[in-house]
């Protein structure tokens, strides 16, 4: 079997999830579709990494909606040839570990000290909080008509080293954008 390249992957499971509803996916098996095609969409400064050899690792923090499905993802997957993991981070000290970090809803009161801990770390922040990417949420998923939409804060990704690339941001939402003298 042929592997998909990412923007295939990426156009299929909004095709299937965009459709009558009949065939759609469960909302977190897109989720889980869309954080590993993140991987694919944005740059990493070498600095997010311990080491030369060092996995690229999504986390989940806290409770984790995902079950196995985000596992079954990225099951063998590498991204930029380093092997890709997945943990389940319970500790904000463990959050900068991250290249990406999942942040659900059930997190919210957890937030802002989620997001310090990661403040000024190359650690692209995903959520599904309701309203949260105005106060420092890199990429929200936000669930609307059976399709999931992103909002992206591209001020926070800049702030954080993160190049997100044209690809992604046309289908997205901008929001935080901010230009020089204006």
């Amino acid at each position: 079997m042929a592997l998909l390249t990412p923007l295939r992957a990426l156009a299929l499971v909004l095709l299937l999830f965009t459709a009558d509803g009949s065939a759609a996916p469960d909302e977190y098996r897109v989720k889980a579709v869309f954080l590993f095609n993140f991987s694919r969409f944005v740059e990493w400064p070498d600095s997010a990494f311990a080491a030369p050899d060092a996995p690229f690792v999504i986390g989940v923090f806290g409770q984790d909606p995902f079950g196995a499905e985000l596992d079954e993802v990225a099951n063998g997957e590498t991204v930029n040839g380093r092997p890709l993991q997945i943990r389940r981070v319970h500790a904000v000290d463990q959050a900068p570990d991250c290249q990406i970090l999942f942040i659900p809803a059930a997190e919210q009161d957890q937030l802002d000290t989620i997001l310090a801990a990661v403040d000024r770390r190359s650690t692209l922040t995903v959520s599904d909080l309701d309203g949260r990417t105005s106060r420092g949420a890199m990429i929200r998923l936000v669930t609307d008509r059976n399709r999931i939409k992103l909002r992206v804060n591209v001020d926070s990704a800049r702030a954080a080293g993160l190049t997100i690339s044209s690809k992604l941001l046309r289908s997205a939402e901008i929001v935080g954008t901010t230009t020089p003298g204006g």
